[in-house]
């Protein structure tokens, strides 16, 4: 059994930055990270393959050059194998464009049963990666996951819905995404280090998963971030010096008045009779 985990690397939560001019986010703004819910999902994927012998675990994702770290990581927590998709043409893509790429890259790949992914990624918190990537390979997918069991020829999940949880079992090959309750992710151990760096992670571009550069990146992504701009709190602040008591009842009709023109009370009410 083959089983594919879709792997991102996220800006650490401190050094998320946009380009104020392309509506991108900036790669290379300090530190980056695997994204938190892809840990869980390559914990799922190398805790089916102690329970399943012969499963292979791939590690793909795309990125640029330095994406190469959190294929380490991932092999390094158990993964057999990393491939990086990272080209020039790549940069920028939305998620449908991302998704274009990531099945492509599978095709490649050959047979599967099974692809895991996180929920969501920190950077985007979109969650449309894994459902676009399944509808583009023609695959069923279920999402928000927190329980899975593999059979020969199907799986079985519980994903977590706003009425409670829900059971469902599906055929494979199948795309599941996974919510951080499904498992603890352990630290990764100096030995997993040290036989992940003897492994080499193969780069892709477009030529080599047969996908068309003006179908991915900006030029193929049919969502773009038309303004960004960081939230302003504004204040006008007065303040008010009761002396007397009459110019209590002035200052107290003041605030009524006002609140009443912001429409945080009423004419009618308790309050704003």
């Amino acid at each position: 059994m083959r089983i594919i985990v879709l792997i991102k690397q996220v800006p650490g939560t401190a050094n998320s930055r946009m380009d104020p001019e392309t509506g991108v986010m900036v790669r290379d703004a300090g530190e980056t990270i695997l994204n938190p819910l892809d840990e869980h999902a390559v914990t799922e994927a190398v805790r089916i393959k102690r329970e399943h012998p012969g499963t292979e675990v791939i590690a793909l994702t795309m990125g640029p050059p330095a994406a190469k770290k959190v294929l380490l990581e991932a092999c390094a927590r158990g993964a057999d194998k990393g491939i990086l998709l990272s080209h020039r043409s790549f940069g920028g893509s939305d998620t449908l464009a991302t998704s274009r790429v990531l099945a492509a890259a599978v095709r490649k790949i050959g047979p599967f049963a099974l692809i895991l992914a996180g929920d969501k990624a920190t950077d985007g918190e979109t969650g449309q990666t894994g459902p676009m990537t399944a509808v583009l390979l023609n695959i069923p997918a279920v999402t928000f996951v927190n329980r899975l069991s593999v059979a020969d020829a199907h799986i079985t999940v519980q994903r977590m819905v706003e009425e409670g949880r829900e059971e469902v079992e599906l055929g494979l090959p199948a795309l599941v995404t996974v919510v951080k309750d499904i498992n603890t992710p352990p630290l990764p151990t100096i030995k997993g280090y040290i036989l992940a760096k003897k492994l080499s992670f193969p780069v892709w571009g477009p030529e080599d998963i047969d996908v068309e550069q003006n179908q991915t990146g900006l030029k193929g992504s049919p969502t773009r971030v038309v303004k960004i701009f960081s939230p302003k709190l504004s204040r006008d602040t007065r303040f008010y010096t009761v002396g007397r008591e009459g110019t209590m009842n002035e200052i107290a009709h003041v605030v009524l008045e006002t609140l009443k023109a912001r429409s945080l009370i009423r004419k009618g009410d308790s309050h704003g009779s």
